[in-house]
């Protein structure tokens, strides 16, 4: 199976969700995975939750995932995103929070690995936003290619196989040959924090060794007038048109 879309951070939001799977249905992958927050911030985290089990992929928990289902205290969330789990606990069945309870928080499949955050302590749910952070996720990793999501900002960071330095490049497609590993953030579908406000994925090529992060535009109106008629904090609603 040699093509594969990586999706992540859908935070409840449909609109965004079902665009992409549309555009997905012409890329016609062999396979979907998901990094994590399915649910959080948006209006729609029961209908989300529903089109990713019809998906029947393998994915992992995010922090939001794991704070709705009560393995994460809310003490680092800020109060828009307490207030949004909040919500979310209320709007869910049992059913679905049992779900997001049973997910893990790492996984290896086809050869490479999914996290939400970092690969080396991933319960903590650490930004990979330095080469650093990067670095230290290369140590841990037991593959080649690991995706992410968490900071909502497509990234891909490479390791050179000599002298195992850090480099990163922000292009919207990515030749992996000749590097030793990469670390590919596979940006957010439901709230892109780059300023493009567009909902982001990840293409994976595995024979071509290739990664394609796209873009593509989403009714970003009817989500946030969903937000803010469910009663939900006023900011979640309008950071999706500045993609922040």
């Amino acid at each position: 199976m040699p093509k594969f879309a990586i999706l992540g951070d859908v935070h409840g939001n449909y609109e965004a969700f079902e665009t992409v799977l549309g555009a997905l249905r012409k890329e016609s992958p062999d396979a979907i995975y998901f990094v994590g927050d399915v649910v959080g911030y948006g209006p729609d985290p029961d209908i989300c939750l529903a089109k990713l089990k019809e998906l029947g992929s393998t994915w992992v928990a995010g922090n939001h995932d794991w704070a709705v289902s009560g393995n994460l205290s809310l003490e680092y969330f800020n109060p828009y995103a307490r207030e949004a789990v909040d919500w979310t606990v209320a709007k869910l069945s049992k059913e679905d929070i049992a779900l997001l309870n049973q997910q893990k928080l790492i996984t290896t499949v086809n050869g490479f690995t999914l996290s939400h955050s970092t690969l080396h302590a991933p319960e903590l749910f650490g930004y990979i936003d330095t080469l650093y952070a990067a670095y230290l996720c290369f140590e841990a990793m037991e593959t080649n290619i690991a995706f992410v999501g968490h900071s909502h900002i497509p990234v891909i960071f490479l390791q050179n196989a000599n002298d195992q330095s850090v480099a990163y490049t922000l292009q919207s497609e990515t030749e992996l040959s000749g590097w030793g590993k990469a670390l590919v953030n596979v940006g957010s579908i439901g709230q892109p924090r780059d300023e493009d406000p567009r909902a982001a994925y990840c293409i994976y090529d595995s024979d071509k060794q290739i990664v394609r992060i796209e873009r593509i535009e989403y009714d970003i109106k009817k989500t946030a007038q969903k937000i803010i008629d469910a009663g939900l904090p006023r900011v979640l609603a309008e950071r999706l048109y500045v993609g922040r």
